[in-house]
C-alpha cells in the first residue's frame, strides 16, 4: 500500500463557497501512483468546511451561500460565543453542518469524482484568513 501526504495553506478567501479541486489535485501529483484507493482532504479549523458538490454551474456557490445564511443567522442574541465578532458562532454551525473532510474514491490514478462534481471550501466568515488542508492519499 502506498501513502501520500500534503498539508497546503489556501490563500484567504472571501465568505462563500470556493471550488478548490484544481488546488488539491496540484497539491498531490503522486495521485496517479494510485490504481485504487482514497483520499481524504481535512480542514483545520472550525470555521471554514469542506463538501462536494456541483462544479460547473456558479449559481450553485451562490445558492448555497444564500441557504446557509438564512438557516443560521448572524447577530442572534442567545449565542454567548461573540467575542470573535458576529459571523463567529454562525460560522462553526455551518461547519458542523457541512464537516471537515471530504473523502474520494481513486481510480485509476484520479479523484473518482462525477462529471459535475468538484470539492468546495466552504467559507463562513467575512475574514477567515488563510486555511490549511492536510491532503492524504492511500491505495494500490
Amino acid at each position: 500500500m502506498k501513502i501520500y501526504q500534503q498539508k497546503i495553506s489556501l490563500p484567504e478567501k472571501r465568505r462563500g463557497f470556493h471550488l478548490i479541486t484544481s488546488e488539491v489535485l496540484k497539491a498531490l501529483p503522486q495521485l496517479n501512483q494510485i490504481s485504487h484507493g482514497l483520499c481524504q482532504v481535512f480542514i483545520q479549523h472550525t470555521s471554514a468546511s469542506l463538501t462536494i458538490n456541483e462544479n460547473a454551474d456558479p449559481t450553485v456557490r451562490k445558492d448555497f451561500e444564500t441557504f446557509f445564511n438564512k438557516a443560521v443567522k448572524e447577530n442572534d442574541p442567545d449565542y454567548t460565543h461573540d467575542y470573535e465578532g458576529s459571523d463567529d458562532m454562525p460560522a462553526h454551525l455551518k461547519a458542523s453542518l457541512l464537516g471537515s473532510s471530504v473523502l474520494i474514491p481513486i481510480h485509476n490514478g484520479h479523484l473518482a469524482l462525477g462529471t459535475w462534481q468538484g470539492i468546495y471550501l466552504c467559507e463562513h466568515r467575512d475574514n477567515g484568513g488563510p486555511r490549511d488542508l492536510v491532503i492524504t492519499a492511500w491505495g494500490e
